[in-house]
């Protein structure tokens, strides 16, 4: 894949300033501990000549420089923020050990512990800033479109118009769509042709997962004659096949395809994730719970927390619980079996005439039945607060795919329960992508990707991006 020479740029400004990000740091460990300030406290017992301490400063920034380039900080492709974050701090935890390694052998500068940690945090800070300050400056000139990299896309299906939306609402992603095409045709071929001559199109986004495997094929060799990128939307058969293992038995290839990297300690990892978070989030919520416990019990009553059957991890059948948003003259779930009949049949009427979702899910838009407060609870989430003790029961998790009700789930074909592979969550990739606004099968492509590319950064990212889903209330209903 072609890199943009905007992000070219920005990679080769990264080596310098984190060099200068290093240096300040050496030099910030060193007056900070000759303060007036913290010589008070901790008096020197050792001088320390800047002069050499600045020489073999020079030796590390090149070892730490070193570090950070195995640890891919020097990729041109951009990292989330997170995700280098974490790289920063490990790579900059090593260069510590390094040198805490050499002072303790060679004894050759100083054993002052306080400039190693200093030097440490200095570094980190530094680094980050200097990190971020290039991120802010090419997010600005991304969205100026400045830098960006042009681009057609070919397909017709939903996903295809969503993409195309997404790059024209999100400069920030880098691309710019000159033209979308229903199909792959000689007529296309032709279009794209001349874009390539007259406009330096950089490439294309095959966003039909159906089309003819020869089509495709033709595609991709017109791509490759032309020297233009090639992208395509992954189908559920290409996302589940991502994460593999190749064994060689009698000579012979054996690839299998892995259901998730949350087997063994991965699944440990996220279990110990959950308990901690959801003890936190319990606490940290515990005022809203009571607070709308309250007001719901003096709009309609008691019970207030409401109890459903969901499908969960291998298809196991677990009680979810809510906040009733419902007035309890239409609640349907085992607190209320009295009258269950006719109340299930008014909810299937009214999903005949106001289900906004296509596919075994339903979703009923103005739904009557939700009370005043109810609706307010639902459009702020307030409602599933609740289910951190079914992430602490250990029926869900944190993040994963959203439990469903045992008869949408009798509707789903095959390639759809592979989101019982793992713990369904609270929140999940289609929650932080467009709540009750994507299709039920983009539902499961998201949920498919996060199932196989599962990592523990990801759950961090996806939980500290969830308020902003929720404060933007796209899709709630």
């Amino acid at each position: 894949m072609r890199i943009r020479r905007l992000d070219l740029t920005f990679t080769a400004l990264l080596l310098p300033l984190d060099a200068l990000a290093l240096y300040a740091a050496a030099i910030s460990a060193y007056a900070l501990r000759f303060s007036r300030f913290v010589t008070e406290v901790r008096p020197i017992l050792q001088d320390v000549d800047f002069a050499n301490y600045i020489s073999t400063a020079s030796l590390f920034v090149l070892i730490w420089i070193l570090i950070f380039a195995l640890a891919g900080l020097y990729s041109p492709h951009p990292r989330k923020a997170w995700n280098e974050l974490g790289r920063i701090i490990v790579s900059c935890g090593a260069g510590t050990m390094i040198v805490i390694a050499t002072v303790f052998f060679r004894r050759e500068i100083t054993t002052s512990r306080f400039i190693v940690l200093a030097v440490l945090a200095f570094s980190i800070l530094y680094v980050l800033i200097g990190r971020l300050f290039l991120r802010t400056m090419r997010h600005l000139l991304l969205n100026m479109r400045v830098g960006h990299r042009l681009f057609v896309v070919i397909g017709s299906s939903s996903a295809a118009n969503d993409i195309t939306k997404a790059y024209k609402d999100k400069p920030v992603l880098g691309l710019t769509i000159v033209k979308q095409f229903k199909t792959w045709n000689s007529e296309a071929q032709k279009t794209i042709s001349n874009l390539k001559a007259k406009d330096g199109l950089d490439g294309i986004i095959l966003a039909d997962p159906e089309m003819d495997k020869q089509d495709a094929l033709g595609l991709i060799a017109f791509a490759d004659e032309n020297h233009l990128t090639f992208r395509y939307l992954a189908d559920l058969f290409a996302a589940k096949f991502t994460n593999i293992e190749v064994t060689t038995d009698s000579g012979l290839p054996v690839i299998e395809v892995k259901r998730t990297p949350l087997d063994g300690w991965g699944r440990i990892a996220k279990r110990a994730f959950d308990i901690i978070f959801a003890i936190f989030f319990l606490i940290l919520f515990s005022p809203i719970i009571l607070i709308a416990f309250l007001a719901l019990t003096i709009e309609d009553g008691l019970p207030v927390f409401f109890q459903q059957e969901r499908v969960g991890e291998g298809g196991r059948i677990f009680k979810l619980y809510k906040l009733r948003s419902m007035w309890r003259k239409y609640c349907i779930g085992p607190q209320f079996k009295q009258g269950a009949e006719s109340r299930l049949a008014l909810e299937k009427e009214l999903i005949k005439q106001k289900n906004i979702k296509t596919g075994p899910v339903y979703k009923i838009a103005d739904d009557p039945r939700i009370t005043p407060i109810g609706n307010f609870i639902r459009r702020w989430s307030i409602d599933e607060l609740p289910q951190f003790w079914n992430v602490l029961k250990g029926d869900m998790s944190l993040v994963g795919p959203r439990p469903h009700l045992p008869r949408e789930v009798a509707g789903y074909k095959p390639h759809q329960r592979r989101v019982f592979a793992i713990r369904p969550g609270i929140t999940g990739m289609a929650q932080i992508s467009g709540r009750s606004d994507l299709e039920f099968e983009d539902e499961v492509r998201l949920d498919a990707w996060y199932i196989e590319n599962w990592s523990l950064w990801l759950d961090v990212y996806i939980v500290l991006k969830t308020p902003f889903a929720v404060l933007y209330r796209k899709g709630a209903y």
